[in-house]
């Protein structure tokens, strides 16, 4: 299957800087909408980990200031 329409998240809103998705050749594709020549590529399996990491709150550290 080869899917290559990039997903933004809803959250994104009318925002035009979020983070887009897609799966491409059986492996998903993450860029910035705002530098959209840097390509993250990875396997299906280590996306869901980091969703799941993500959606547990493990990194919400990363995202303070303090």
């Amino acid at each position: 299957m080869v899917t290559t329409d990039w997903q933004r998240s809803s959250y994104s809103g009318a925002n035009d800087t979020c983070v887009e998705v897609r799966l491409l050749n059986g492996l998903v594709e993450l860029r910035e909408s705002d530098d959209s020549d840097v390509i993250l590529r990875t396997t299906p399996a280590a996306f869901a980990d980091l969703l799941r990491t993500i959606k547990s709150g493990e990194l919400d550290h990363l995202g303070s200031s303090t």
